[in-house]
């Protein structure tokens, strides 16, 4: 059998398995099973070695540590103390409180790692205050939807360990990569809600009263806990104090400290925080295990190199690429969630983009920005479903209500494109060869 007809086959099969609702995992063990069955006669020590080797990761044990986190956090105060500490500094900025909406997604994302938990948490505190004072339903939810997505660009990520576990790259220099785009798609979003506010003044509610700069450090003072565990957790790993595994150890160390200086650290509270980080640390895990085994059956049957040798043979240039992939990742986000999209892909896209000359590290962060778009891309799209729950609105009308900001996240892959070292690749080399 030649080497096209078997990736089709396999495309094939695997598009069988998930349509008929098989576990991701499980799917992509299967696949890789047929795929070995034909190069080689004992797939199955093939199978052992790959799960072992896959989850049996000093590396990979930073995954369940920032979920873990994420979860903790999740049950606090925290993201009421944000929008508290927060709000009085954009008051008299056109737009008002729908930057704290950027801000504090901001913040919690960068302690939190998760994009669903980020939407949700500062969404509960934020809607109702929005409401209360008569801003734009529209635009609260579109920058409440998009801005969660920033818990899967600013470190520490999910999806960030993800991949640099699945490309056998550096977690820290992904980590440092993805902060000067996370920075630019919270500027572009507060730009364009800027503009928005100029351009429709009467959808504006009436400016608070000045509040005094006392009063406004007073109410700030509750952002010190956030800032002191984002400063524990990604500063030690930006000086080289610690590595990404034990930078997590200290994360939920710190938020359980935190939950318990707050009062809301219960023995039920506790419970619900590992239940739910096991559960999700698993079902990671035994994907990553699963396409882990398929990759090595993809290196055996020589599918990715030949897919690299004949995309360089059709001579795109590194932007045709970067264009096709653009398109594939935005199709796949469709239908599939960000850690899915990685793995399925990896074994694939990797040699490709390594042919094309590509850094890997800048490749993550293009991944982790297409997977941002994914996150509100219907009909799939994770936070689109979370602001669905907490709005009731249908999913076309939260879509509708992103659309602005999904082009904000658009334009940041188009520069992250044109300036790759100047802003994804340059600070991890400056700051790491210090």
């Amino acid at each position: 059998m030649d080497l096209l007809t078997l990736a089709l086959l396999l495309l094939v099969l695997l598009c069988m398995l998930l349509g008929a609702g098989l576990w991701i995992s499980m799917s992509l063990a299967a696949v890789g099973w047929v795929a070995m069955t034909m190069v080689h006669p004992t797939p199955g020590l093939f199978l052992a070695s790959a799960f072992w080797e896959s989850t049996g990761s000093w590396t990979l044990a930073a995954l369940p540590m920032f979920v873990w986190m994420g979860e903790i956090l999740f049950r606090t105060k925290l993201s009421e103390e944000l929008f508290n500490g927060l709000a009085p500094w954009v008051r008299r900025i056109p737009g008002g409180l729908l930057h704290v909406n950027i801000l504090a997604c901001g913040i919690f994302g960068s302690v939190s790692g998760s994009s669903a938990a980020t939407c949700a948490t500062v969404s509960k505190i934020a809607l109702p205050e929005l409401r209360k004072r008569g801003y734009d339903e529209d635009v609260a939810i579109g920058s409440l939807a998009t801005s969660g997505t920033l818990g899967i660009l600013i470190p520490p990520s999910i999806i960030m360990v993800v991949y640099a576990v699945a490309a056998e790259v550096s977690i820290i220099r992904v980590f440092i990569a993805g902060c000067l785009p996370g920075l630019i798609v919270m500027l572009l979003f507060s730009g364009y809600i800027v503009i928005w506010a100029l351009l429709n003044p009467a959808k504006q509610p009436p400016q608070d009263a000045r509040i005094p700069f006392l009063a406004k450090l007073r109410q700030s003072a509750q952002l010190i806990p956030c800032a002191l565990l984002i400063i524990g957790v990604i500063g030690t790993m930006f000086v080289g104090w610690a590595t990404a595994t034990e930078a997590a150890a200290f994360g939920v160390l710190g938020s359980l400290l935190l939950a318990a200086v707050t009062g809301t650290l219960t023995w039920q509270s506790f419970l619900d925080s590992l239940k739910g980080a096991t559960r999700l640390s698993c079902m990671i895990m035994f994907i990553l295990a699963g396409a882990a085994f398929l990759t090595k059956a993809m290196a055996l049957t020589g599918i990715p190199a030949a897919l690299a040798q004949a995309v360089a043979a059709a001579d795109l240039g590194p932007y045709g690429i970067i264009a096709i992939l653009t398109v594939v990742y935005i199709l796949l986000g469709t239908a599939l969630d960000g850690v899915s999209m990685i793995v399925l892909t990896t074994s694939v896209v990797i040699p490709m983009v390594q042919h094309a000359g590509f850094d890997l590290v800048w490749f993550g962060i293009f991944i982790v920005l297409l997977v941002e778009i994914a996150e509100i891309t219907p009909p799939v799209g994770f936070n689109l479903f979370v602001m669905q729950t907490m709005t009731g609105k249908e999913q076309t009308e939260v879509a509708m209500a992103s659309l602005p900001f999904f082009l904000c996240l658009v334009l940041t892959v188009v520069l992250c494109t044109l300036f790759p070292v100047t802003l994804v690749t340059g600070l991890p080399e400056w700051l790491l060869a210090r």
